[in-house]
């Protein structure tokens, strides 16, 4: 999470602003899609690399976009949450 979003939610925090549980789904499908995107262009970086650095860096890339996308499913499975937004599940069992 970036320092900006992190400020964002401790001054939520601070001002006693409370999020419903619906904002947290919406958000959290937002998050999803959003590494969901990050993770196909990860993987195009990573099909489209020459040199040596920019393949182990592409590696790395695809790596980290796939755990974390990995982590916001398993986030929302746990919490229940559903969407009609269609994502092919790509992610290993």
């Amino acid at each position: 999470m970036n320092d900006l979003r992190k400020s964002a939610f401790s001054f939520q925090r601070e001002r006693g602003i409370r999020k419903t549980a619906e904002q947290d789904k919406r958000e959290l499908l937002a998050e999803i899609r959003l590494a969901h995107s990050q993770w196909k262009t990860a993987q195009h970086h990573f099909e489209h690399a020459l040199e040596k650095d920019e393949i182990d860096y592409a590696i790395y890339a695809v790596e980290a976009a796939e755990k974390r996308y990995e982590m916001l499913l398993r986030q929302a499975k746990k919490l229940n949450v559903t969407s009609s937004y269609h994502i092919t599940a790509e992610v290993r069992g």
